[in-house]
């Protein structure tokens, strides 16, 4: 049970979220599946790898900035 908990908590910490066929970003599989205080643990652990991947980044961006920034450019090039 606790190794369910642990990959569910690990899946929902990475910037990748499913897009529908229109291209929608929809919410994290795994984090559908945790309890409430585990959705508190993962917010909370997201900010502090968000910062630490934007200090490391040579213009400043977490995963998810550039993830944004590149959903925004294809939508230019359309």
């Amino acid at each position: 049970m606790m190794r369910d908990r642990l990959r569910l908590i690990e899946q929902a910490l990475t910037a990748w979220r499913p897009t529908t066929p229109d291209g929608h970003v929809r919410g994290h599989p795994a984090w559908h599946d945790l309890d409430p205080a585990d959705r508190v643990a993962v917010h909370e652990a997201a900010e502090e790898l968000r910062q630490m991947e934007a200090a490391l980044d040579p213009d400043g961006l977490s995963t998810t900035g550039h993830a944004v920034l590149d959903r925004i450019r294809a939508e230019g090039r359309r």
